[in-house]
């Protein structure tokens, strides 16, 4: 357990080599460092996990203090690291996963003039999520939380050269500086509340804790894991996060940052047990976040939008979980998320680095016969989101559900609507799979010539033209004939692929000895709820199944046989996000812009006009003031001169008298 400070501190050290020797190592070396010390991070995970094991369940809760980072008076901060099941769990999938993303961008971001910074800010992402994860304070899980928002800033907007790219990286920071308010705020009601910010004191002292105060740090951090992990009404940055490389995109959705906020109310389940209601809001805002985001998904062209989505939809489901209090089932769902995800994410950067970095899927089809590795490999993982079984994401995304149908009264709604979305995830992801890989090519259809809109037979109104230009300035062209991604990118494809169908291990429903991760959790969950008896699991697990089946079944009806027009099952206002981001545009630059305006002309009239008043009305008086001091000496001879006369006019007066 010595090497506990290893797992941040290996990235970290890749971080800073690549700062100082990142340039001159260059393409490929800084990319293969990059990695080594990531893959390094993960072999000291999985010793620490096995360490871990070998203890009894009451006794794999340990701690490691390095040094006190913030003494004042009673508050005090150490630099520590909480060593349990859930915190080990996090830096399994987030190094693992990391390290694979890392060996792929090799490959992908190759040629690339930024080459070396791109890993610098890899490695630095990476070190500050698992300072997050393993943190044994609240003000230190912050530090991490902090990172990963400031490397997600640099990671977005990487190309930011593109205007747009830049904008992406801006809005991603400012949205999440909106939930982190309700981390801050949190975090000082609870300092004042149990006395220390410390993971393992608050759990302590959580059965003390007022109900509305406890209700009250519920609702404060969930404000942060709203923001951070793209939850309504904060979801907008996650979808233009896709400005950045590829790999930026399958760090920030699969390993790393969105699914901080999840950990951060599993963290904090001894609260929630306290919490009440907060609990109901968590479930609910989960609940519609996931069906919205579905629906958003139905309607975009982009492939790593509709990938962007489907993320948002998903922590919804995990929020759903943790809302009900089925912890071990959004754990278990953030894991084999991270697989597929993560694999999704990769096989798109895959189709787009063949097809010369077009996104639009319009401009796709048949790319099964020229990617066989990305196209199986795909396949693997639209079958896991879709839940279909046995892969990974029929059992986590089942649990969830059969957790939402055993919630109380509320269950049977939380569960219809978590069941709708599961059909429009299969829906959509079908659709994808469907345009990009089946099909006419149709990048080869003449310039000037309409393209199909949703792969059907309809003209798209905003078709991009044929020849598209990206960031290393390749050109998609009438002869473009793509070629399969290269073994630094495929190999990590493979890989996730194999977890994608065998995740689901790691907590099967048959037996309790199958349950692997619900006892491996058990240490660091106060309250579970429980699920349905085995009866009701085959019932809904049997539902769950033949929704999955529709979905892919009405996309090929849709996509595959075109028996129904995409185009009515594609209105702008799904593929305007409902337009949501368009009305907080519209907030920010009218009434926004006018209330921004305002303060800004109260501060300058009202606040600076009192403090300049009075600063001009000394002045004044200091100007007339200073007529009686002009530095002449005759002038102060004349004075003294005229005030002894007068006092001894004054005294003569006064003895007559």
């Amino acid at each position: 357990m010595d090497l506990i400070w290893l797992v941040p501190a290996l990235p970290l050290f890749g971080f800073a080599l690549l700062v100082v020797f990142g340039r001159r190592l260059g393409d490929p070396v800084a990319g293969w460092l990059g990695t080594a010390v990531v893959g390094g991070s993960f072999a000291v995970a999985v010793k620490l996990f096995t360490d871990l094991l070998a203890l009894p369940a009451d006794e794999r809760v340990l701690t490691q203090k390095l040094w006190t980072w913030i003494p004042v008076g009673d508050f005090s901060v150490d630099i520590g690291f909480l060593v349990d099941p859930l915190s080990i769990t996090m830096c399994l999938f987030v190094t693992g996963i990391g390290a694979l993303i890392h060996l792929y961008s090799i490959g992908y971001m190759k040629g690339d003039p930024d080459f070396s910074k791109f890993f610098v800010y890899l490695n630095l992402f990476v070190a500050s999520m698992l300072l997050l994860v393993l943190g044994d304070n609240l003000l230190l899980t912050f530090l991490g939380w902090e990172g990963v928002g400031a490397c997600s800033y640099f990671l977005i907007s990487f190309w930011f050269t593109d205007e747009a790219n830049a904008s992406a990286g801006k809005k991603a920071f400012i949205t999440n500086r909106v939930g982190d308010v309700g981390f801050m705020v949190g975090t000082f009601l609870v300092w004042f509340t149990v006395g220390s910010l410390n993971f393992l004191d608050i759990g302590a002292a959580a059965s003390n804790v007022a109900a509305g105060t406890a209700t009250a740090i519920a609702l404060l951090f969930f404000v942060g894991a709203v923001g951070k992990s793209a939850q309504l009404p904060l979801f907008v940055w996650l979808p233009d996060a896709m400005a950045g490389p590829t790999p930026v995109s399958a760090l920030i959705h699969a390993a790393t940052m969105v699914t901080a906020g999840v950990y951060l109310i599993t963290r904090l389940n001894p609260i929630m047990a306290e919490a009440g209601w907060a609990n109901d809001v968590v479930a609910w805002v989960g609940a519609i976040t996931a069906l919205v985001a579905a629906t958003i998904a139905v309607a975009q062209n982009d492939i790593k939008k509709v990938l962007a989505y489907s993320t948002v939809s998903q922590l919804g489901y995990m929020f759903l979980a943790v809302g009900t209090q089925t912890y071990v089932a959004g754990v278990f769902h953030m894991v084999t998320h991270a697989f597929f995800k993560a694999l999704l994410f990769l096989g798109s950067g895959s189709v787009i680095l063949a097809m010369a970095h077009e996104q639009d899927m319009r401009r796709y089809g048949n790319l099964r016969k020229y990617l066989p590795i990305t196209f199986a490999t795909f396949v693997i993982g639209w079958l896991a989101i879709a839940g279909v079984p046995p892969l990974s994401g029929f059992w986590s995304k089942d649990e969830i559900l059969a957790g939402a149908f055993n919630a109380g009264p509320a269950g049977p709604v939380l569960w219809a609507i978590g069941l709708a979305t599961a059909l429009l995830t299969a829906f959509y992801m079908s659709r994808q799979v469907f345009m990009t890989f089946y099909g006419e090519e149709r990048w080869r259809v003449e310039e000037d010539a309409p393209v199909a809109a949703g792969g059907g037979g309809e003209e798209a109104t905003d078709a991009e033209p044929a020849e598209a230009d990206d960031a290393h300035g390749h050109h998609l062209t009438q002869d473009h004939t793509p070629t399969e991604s290269p073994p630094t990118m495929t190999i990590p494809l493979v890989v996730l692929a194999v977890l994608s169908v065998v995740g689901g291990a790691l907590n099967l429903p048959f037996a309790d000895g199958l349950k692997r991760l619900e006892h491996w959790l058990a240490p660091t969950i106060v309250e579970e709820h429980h699920l349905p008896g085995a009866g009701t699991l085959w019932v809904l697990a049997i539902i769950a199944v033949v929704v999955a089946i529709a979905g892919i079944w009405f996309a090929a009806q849709v996509y595959l046989r075109r028996r129904v027009e995409a185009s009515r099952l594609e209105p702008p206002v799904l593929a305007n996000g409902w337009y949501i981001d368009a009305a907080y545009a519209r907030l920010v630059d009218g009434p926004g812009r006018a209330a921004f305006q305002g303060t800004a002309d109260f501060d300058a009239k009202v606040v600076d006009g009192a403090v300049n008043g009075i600063a001009s009305g000394w002045r004044l008086l200091g100007s007339k003031l200073r007529l009686a001091q002009p530095g002449f000496v005759r002038s102060y001879a004349l004075g003294v001169g005229v005030g002894a006369v007068l006092l001894l006019a004054f005294i003569v007066t006064r003895m007559n008298l």
